[in-house]
């Protein structure tokens, strides 16, 4: 049970009907992994530890650069040349040091990627690359765990959820068919982004596994784009691919 530091520190969560005390205990006892460091996955790791989200593994084997600091707002200055999960997972726990936070510092695929995939109760994809978005998909896929997905270049975002619990909801794969994807180095390294894009974009991420976790509200339906240039959001209902390689079934 939560005892007095916590009630007060999640209070004006708990005030809320939609989460309550028990919702509070849901975050705490959930366990959300993060792929990515960067800038999607500082805003998500540092909401979710300050939510409440009992356990956080973050993973990212890179480590952090000038030029990540326009953006990748869960490292410092004094911070560059350190993997960036381990610094993510210092500025976590200054933020909230009642969050458990597991820092692996290397790339995550294979077998590893879905046990890992395996352990936790949602999955959020911060990468910036296609073969990781499609190998976090598939793990997600094999093992059940809904996965909140986003991505920010330039000046546009998206955000979507692919939950495999819901046999109507399609999974990454079958809005990105694999071999129909752009440009697998199509990155902010290459194209650039604007520093609060990113930040919007994991906001949103993490409001959705905050949702998945605590129970409140229902999750996000379709895919969802933001134009920053504009202000405008757009949204799609995407439908399962019944042929899909990766979630489609065939009689």
């Amino acid at each position: 049970m939560m005892d007095d530091q916590a009630l007060l520190r999640y209070s004006r969560q708990i005030m809320l009907p939609e989460v309550d005390i028990e919702g509070q205990e849901r975050l705490r006892n959930a366990h959300a992994l993060i792929v990515g460091a960067g800038g999607l996955g500082s805003p998500v790791a540092l909401y979710l530890a300050a939510a409440g989200v009992g356990k956080i593994t973050i993973a990212d084997a890179d480590t952090v650069e000038l030029s990540n600091l326009q953006r990748q707002i869960a490292h410092q200055q004094a911070n560059i040349g350190t993997n960036k999960a381990r610094s993510a997972k210092a500025s976590m726990q200054a933020l909230n040091p009642e969050c458990h936070v597991i820092a692996l510092e290397q790339h995550a695929d294979g077998k590893a990627l879905e046990a890992l995939v395996a352990s936790a109760d949602v999955v959020l994809d911060c990468t910036d690359r296609f073969s990781s978005r499609y190998a976090i998909n598939a793990a997600a896929q094999q093992a059940g765990v809904p996965l909140v997905s986003g991505a920010a270049i330039r000046f546009s975002g998206q955000l979507a959820v692919f939950d495999p619990r819901n046999p109507a909801c399609p999974c990454y794969a079958c809005l990105y068919p694999p071999g129909d994807s752009e440009d697998e180095a199509l990155s902010c390294a290459e194209s650039g982004v604007m520093a609060p894009l990113v930040g919007l974009i994991g906001c949103f991420q993490a409001i959705e596994a905050f949702k998945l976790l605590s129970g409140a509200g229902k999750p996000h339906q379709g895919l969802a784009t933001f134009e920053g240039l504009s202000g405008q959001w757009r949204h799609f209902q995407v439908p399962r691919d019944p042929a899909c390689s990766v979630c489609g079934h065939t009689d």
